[in-house]
């Protein structure tokens, strides 16, 4: 769906891209992180044709980007950070006039429009002006203009800055929702958004690529063991001892009493092994009942830091 091949970008002097290459695959939910100055931006300028690359080439179905621009560009649905909206106009004569630019035939329009709108939840709001929406309406008309079209890949930059906890959620929901039938680039410094919503993570550093995986294939390439924690109600030795036995368990110990006879235990194995279903089953067959489980690896954010403070190489296929 979308190739990245070797990407050099300097301006004057300084290089600002070295060699970046990826790809995103259709139907693909991909996050695009880097701090500030690594070369995100300008990647994501070069690849919505913006900004022409000093060498290197993008294909977006097929289409190269520079030498067929307009069949490129045609899909390709884009959300800048900073929505290019028209205050003065309502809702729908801005998404109209959006149509127009993208050459939508009027036939098409109605329908695509009423459905567009439907789907970002804007419809209640399609008659009023634009500056007087709040700024999680206005986000949702920017993702609306991306979507004319009915583009095959959108590019959404920061589609969340700025929004409440609920408008975030919202519009989290609403990506989710997107790439049912799109492929999808999302750029946030929500971490927690990206491991929540995305597929596969791209991270950029100092202009090149630190890391290509899944949010768990990082985790397990950044830690070379696994660790989860786990709350259960029975005699704490004899649940020790009963884990330890486990194979590929190389520590298993009970942090604190959370009440009478419920026990957290902190556990960790190989990062290439699981270890779990064989501490469930273990479990069942002593009638000591599991309360919670869950995962001590690695997040996004831990990794993020990592990758991007000692600018390691922890890539994948692209």
């Amino acid at each position: 769906m979308i190739e990245i091949h070797d990407l050099v970008k300097y301006y004057g002097e300084k290089l600002a891209l070295d060699h970046v290459s990826f790809t995103v695959e259709k139907g693909e939910i991909l996050g695009f992180l880097g701090p500030n100055g690594a070369g995100k931006s300008t990647t994501m300028n070069i690849v919505t044709g913006f900004l022409s690359a000093t060498s290197g080439n993008v294909t977006i179905n097929g289409y190269d980007i520079l030498e067929k621009p307009h069949e490129a560009k045609s899909c390709i649905g884009y959300l800048p950070e900073n929505p290019p909206l028209y205050l003065d106009m309502t809702v729908l004569e801005y998404l109209k006039f959006v149509s127009d630019l993208k050459g939508v035939s009027k036939s098409d329009r109605i329908a695509g429009l009423a459905s567009i709108m439907k789907m970002v939840r804007i419809t209640d709001v399609s008659e009023r002006l634009i500056k007087n929406l709040s700024k999680g309406y206005r986000q949702r008309v920017g993702i609306a203009q991306a979507m004319i079209g009915n583009p095959d890949v959108l590019i959404l930059d920061e589609p969340t800055v700025g929004l409440d906890p609920k408008q975030i959620i919202e519009i989290r929901n609403l990506i989710k929702e997107l790439g049912r039938h799109h492929t999808v680039i999302l750029s946030s410094h929500i971490l927690s958004e990206v491991q929540a919503v995305c597929d596969r993570v791209v991270i950029i550093n100092q202009g090149r690529i630190a890391a290509i995986d899944t949010p768990a294939g990082l985790s397990k390439k950044m830690a070379a063991t696994s660790k989860f924690q786990l709350a259960v109600e029975g005699p704490a030795n004899d649940i020790i001892q009963k884990i330890r036995l486990i194979p590929g368990v190389r520590m298993a110990e009970v942090i604190l009493e959370k009440e009478k006879n419920v026990h957290i235990l902190e556990i960790e194995n190989a990062a290439d092994t699981d270890v779990r279903k064989q501490v469930f089953f273990e479990m069942a067959r002593n009638s000591w009942p599991i309360l919670e489980m869950k995962s001590l690896d690695p997040t996004l954010e831990e990794i993020f830091l990592k990758v991007t403070a000692d600018g390691a190489q922890t890539g994948g296929n692209n």
